[in-house]
């Protein structure tokens, strides 16, 4: 935090995987800078890479294009398994992008289902 003369709050820094409390920088890119580093994987192997978790506001995913296998629907749930959010018609697609920020803290499923049956269910942690 940064305060003013009379100790009022001016500005706060949000510094994830600082080294030292005096550095004053973010970790927060714009989905057009985003690296294959930056995006988050289960595996090494795995097909779907994800960025950030932690989120505040919109949580990126990306996944690799397969003609016999496709994502067909994305659905965001809340702990207890209510669908919070369902985007469908992503056939053609390889990237979407999640609006987080309406909800409350918390842990939350995100549920890629696929147009074989199956489905990939990413834990994201909503700051």
């Amino acid at each position: 935090f940064d305060y003013d003369a009379a100790g009022n709050q001016i500005k706060r820094y949000l510094c994830i995987n600082c080294r030292t409390t005096t550095e004053k920088t973010t970790d927060v890119k714009e989905i057009d800078s985003l690296t294959e580093k930056d995006l988050q994987k289960f595996y090494s192997e795995d097909v779907i890479s994800y960025y950030p978790n932690p989120v505040k506001e919109e949580l990126y995913l990306k996944w690799e294009f397969s003609s016999d296998n496709t994502v067909s629907s994305i659905h965001v749930n809340n702990i207890n398994g209510q669908v919070l959010k369902a985007v469908s018609n992503l056939q053609q697609l390889t990237t979407q992008t999640l609006a987080f920020a309406p909800y409350p803290s918390g842990l939350y499923l995100v549920v890629l289902n696929y147009s074989n049956g199956r489905q990939k269910t990413i834990k994201i942690i909503k700051k």
